[in-house]
C-alpha cells in the first residue's frame, strides 16, 4: 500500500510541481551554474544509487554529509530553498524509480560507516531510504549516528498509513530544520 502512495504521490508532485520544479531549476542555473545536485547513497540493501536534489552550495563544494558542510558554502537562494525544503522536490523522482519512499530512513552516504554499521544491526536496509520520516520531524541527523538508527528503527516498527501521512504532513508544515550545518 505504501508503495502505490508513494508512486501516486511522487507521480502527482511531479506533474503538478512541475512549473515550480521549472522556476527552481531556472534560478538555481542563475546561482550556482548548475542546479541539480546529483550524489551517491545507499539504499535498499545497501545498493547505490544517485540522489537527486536542487543544488544548495557552491559548484565546488566537497562532497560530504550535511553536518560536515561549512555554513559558508550555502548560496543565499539554498538557505531560501532548504528553509523551505524545496531543495528535496528532486527526489520524487527517486521516489517514482523506487530507489526512496516519501517515509523511511534517510539515505546516507557510502563513507558513513558508523551510521551503516548501526543501521546494518538494526536491519534498517530492507526498506527503501525516504526523504522524510521521523528523524527529520525531530531534528535528529547523521552526525548522531547511532541515535539515528535507533530513531528510524523506532519509526519503523511504528509506521502505518496514519503514521506516513503524519510524517510527510509534519514536514510540509516545517517540522524540523533539515540538514543542518556547522555554523
Amino acid at each position: 500500500m505504501i508503495r502505490l502512495l508513494d508512486v501516486l504521490f511522487s507521480l502527482v508532485g511531479l506533474i503538478c510541481g512541475s512549473p515550480v520544479l521549472v522556476l527552481l531549476t531556472l534560478a538555481g542555473y542563475l546561482d550556482t551554474g548548475s542546479p541539480i545536485f546529483r550524489q551517491e547513497r545507499v539504499g535498499q540493501y545497501q545498493k547505490p544509487f544517485t540522489l537527486f536534489k536542487f543544488r544548495t552550495m557552491d559548484f565546488n563544494t566537497k562532497s560530504v554529509a550535511t553536518h560536515l558542510a561549512s555554513n559558508a558554502s550555502i548560496t543565499r537562494y539554498g538557505l531560501f530553498i532548504r528553509k523551505t525544503k524545496l531543495d528535496e522536490l528532486p527526489q520524487l523522482w527517486n521516489v517514482l524509480k523506487g530507489e526512496m519512499s516519501l517515509v523511511g530512513p534517510r539515505p546516507g552516504l557510502p563513507n558513513q560507516e558508523e551510521l551503516t554499521s548501526e543501521r546494518v544491526k538494526r536491519g534498517l536496509y530492507k526498506v527503501r531510504p525516504g526523504i522524510t520520516g521521523l528523524s527529520q520531524v525531530n531534528e535528529v541527523d547523521m552526525s548522531t549516528p547511532k541515535l539515528l538508527a535507533e530513531t528510524d528503527q523506532e519509526m519503523l516498527n511504528t509506521l502505518n498509513l496514519k503514521n506516513y501521512f503524519l510524517y510527510i504532513l509534519m514536514t510540509m508544515a516545517g517540522k524540523g530544520r533539515g540538514g543542518r550545518v556547522r555554523l
